[in-house]
C-alpha cells in the first residue's frame, strides 16, 4: 500500500483516478479548492483537504505531516475559449501551481509526479494518428500553459531527479461503469455530455460546429477515451516511474468518431433524437484529431477496455439520466432538499470524518 497526493481530485478525471487508487488499496489525500470540483465526487476513504494547489504553505504542511509516495496533478483551469480571453491567467495558474507543487515535492523528497496534460499542445498536427514526437504548436494559451508545465518538469528531472509522466489526454469521456461518478462541469463544453444534456432536455440543442470538413460525413472527427481507461493509464505510469525515467504519453483510443457518429450513439442510448442545430466551423478546429497510443501500450501494457463509442456514451448517459442535476442534486438529496439518487450512500455522514480543511495564515 502506498499514499498519494491527488490535486484536483474532486474533479472529473481526478475523482475517477482517486477511485481507482482506493480500489487497489492505496491511501489518498485529495487537495482541491472546489472551484470546479465537487465534494461528493471524492470517494469515501479519501481524505479531502480544501485548498489551493499553488499554496506553498499548505503544500509544505501537507508534505511535512505525511509521507507521500507520489503526486498526481490534475488541478488546472481548462476552457480553451476562456484561455483566449484570459491568456495570462491561464499561464499563471496552470504553470504556477505545477511549479509550486514540483518545488515542494523535491524539498520533501517526493520524487514521482504524474501531470494531467492535453492534446491541445499539438495545435493542428501534421500527422494522423498523433505520436508523442509530433511537433508541439499550441494554438491556445491553455495548450501553451500545459506545454510550459511539461517543460518545467523536464528541468526538474534534469536538475533534481524528479521523475514525471505527462499524459496528454485527447477526449476523456464517459462515467464510472458502476455509476458512482460522472462528468459534471459548469459550463459544459464537451461534446458527449452536451449531446446527453440536449437529449435529456437539460440544456440547449446541441450546436454542430462545421459540416464541411474533409471527412466522410463532413463533421469533425475526434478520439474519445473512456475515463475509467484513462484512470488505468495513470496508475500504470505512476508505477512505471518507480524504476523508469520520466516519460510522456498520448492517451486516446487510437480511433476516431465524427460529431454525427457521436450523436447517433447518444440517440441509441436514449432511444430518441438529439435536438441539434448546424453552425459554421470554429476558428482553429482541425478536421481530425486521433491519438497514437502505441508507445503507451508498448511500455505499460495499457489497452482500452471500454474503447467502443457505444460503451463510452452509454455510461455517460446512464449517469446523467440518474443524476440530472449532477452532484448538486446529490447534495440536495443528502440534505433532504430534493429528489435524485446519491452517488455514495454513506457519503454525507462520512464527510466530516474524511475531510480536513486547511487554510493559509
Amino acid at each position: 500500500m502506498e499514499r498519494f497526493l491527488v490535486t484536483g481530485g474532486a474533479g472529473y478525471v481526478g475523482s475517477h483516478v482517486v477511485l481507482a487508487l482506493l480500489e487497489r488499496g492505496d491511501e489518498v489525500v485529495v487537495l482541491d479548492d472546489l472551484r470546479q470540483g465537487h465534494r461528493l465526487a471524492v470517494p469515501p476513504g479519501a481524505e479531502l483537504v480544501v485548498g489551493d494547489a499553488a499554496d506553498r504553505h499548505l503544500l509544505r504542511e501537507l508534505m511535512a505531516s505525511r509521507r507521500f509516495d507520489g503526486i498526481l496533478h490534475f488541478a488546472a483551469i481548462s476552457l480553451v475559449d476562456e484561455s483566449m480571453r484570459e491568456p495570462m491567467r491561464y499561464i499563471r495558474e496552470n504553470l504556477g501551481n505545477t511549479l509550486a507543487l514540483a518545488e515542494e515535492a523535491v524539498k520533501a523528497g517526493v520524487m514521482r509526479l504524474v501531470l494531467s496534460s492535453t492534446a491541445a499542445l499539438f495545435g493542428s498536427p501534421e500527422n494522423i494518428p498523433i505520436g508523442e514526437d509530433e511537433r508541439k504548436n499550441p494554438v491556445s494559451p491553455y495548450g501553451e500553459s500545459k506545454l510550459m508545465a511539461e517543460r518545467a518538469l523536464e528541468w526538474a528531472d534534469r536538475i533534481h531527479g524528479l521523475r514525471s509522466a505527462s499524459l496528454r489526454y485527447f477526449n476523456a469521456a464517459g462515467a464510472d461503469p458502476g455509476g458512482r461518478l460522472g462528468e459534471d462541469h459548469s459550463p459544459e463544453t464537451h461534446l458527449i455530455p452536451c449531446a446527453v444534456n440536449a437529449v435529456l432536455g437539460l440544456g440547449r440543442p446541441l450546436a454542430i460546429h462545421g459540416t464541411d470538413y474533409d471527412t466522410p460525413d463532413g463533421t469533425a472527427i475526434r478520439d474519445y477515451v473512456h475515463v475509467a481507461d484513462l484512470a488505468d493509464a495513470h496508475l500504470r505510469v505512476l508505477d512505471r516511474l518507480k524504476n523508469c525515467p520520466s516519460c510522456r504519453y498520448n492517451v486516446g483510443s487510437g480511433t476516431g468518431a465524427s460529431v454525427l457518429e457521436v450523436i447517433a450513439a447518444v440517440e441509441r442510448a436514449a432511444g430518441r433524437p438529439v435536438p441539434h442545430v448546424l453552425g459554421p466551423r470554429r476558428a482553429g478546429d482541425p478536421a481530425i484529431l486521433i491519438a497514437s497510443n502505441e508507445r503507451l501500450r508498448r511500455e505499460t501494457g495499457w489497452a482500452p477496455r471500454l474503447g467502443a463509442l457505444d460503451d463510452i456514451v452509454r455510461s455517460a448517459y446512464a449517469w446523467r439520466a440518474r443524476n440530472p442535476r449532477g452532484y448538486s442534486g446529490m447534495a440536495a438529496l443528502s440534505s433532504g432538499a430534493g429528489p435524485g439518487p446519491a452517488a455514495w450512500p454513506d457519503q454525507a455522514a462520512a464527510l466530516p470524518d474524511t475531510e480536513r480543511a486547511m487554510a493559509s495564515p
